[in-house]
């Protein structure tokens, strides 16, 4: 039996729990198809990017249970749990992977709405008279 590897990849509000295991190179989103989960190219290249930057393509079977925020963030949430497997299965892949940018966790959020102010930072319009 394959050795399943297990890890997790947050981004905005986003959290994606994978599942990796050696295999033909299915990618199961929340139970569909990447491409089908993902539609835009863009979106369907960030998810193979770990596995382009490793050339690894086609070696290993996804399944993706991700939740919360939307589209981006979801799928740079699956592309931060897919190099941190990958590194988890080999950890001579982290250099290539961390010259690509895809080990950091982009901790980057909403800022919240203050009192007083329209919104985080714009405040209410200003009447002098």
């Amino acid at each position: 039996m394959a050795e399943i590897i297990n890890t997790i990849g947050r981004r905005k509000t986003s959290v994606a729990r994978i599942y990796m295991q050696s295999g033909a190179g299915n990618v199961l989103v929340n139970g569909r198809d990447y491409k089908t989960y993902f539609p835009t190219f863009t979106l369907q290249y960030k998810v193979q990017q770990p596995f382009m930057a490793t050339a690894t393509e086609g070696q290993f079977d996804v399944n993706v249970n991700v939740q919360g925020g939307g589209f981006t963030g979801q799928v740079e949430a699956v592309r931060l749990a897919i190099s941190r497997a990958l590194i988890e299965l080999d950890p001579q892949l982290k250099p290539q992977l961390k010259e690509e940018r895809l080990t950091t966790r982009d901790s980057r959020k909403v800022e919240r709405k203050k009192p007083g102010r329209k919104k985080a930072r714009k405040k209410f319009q200003f009447s002098k008279r």
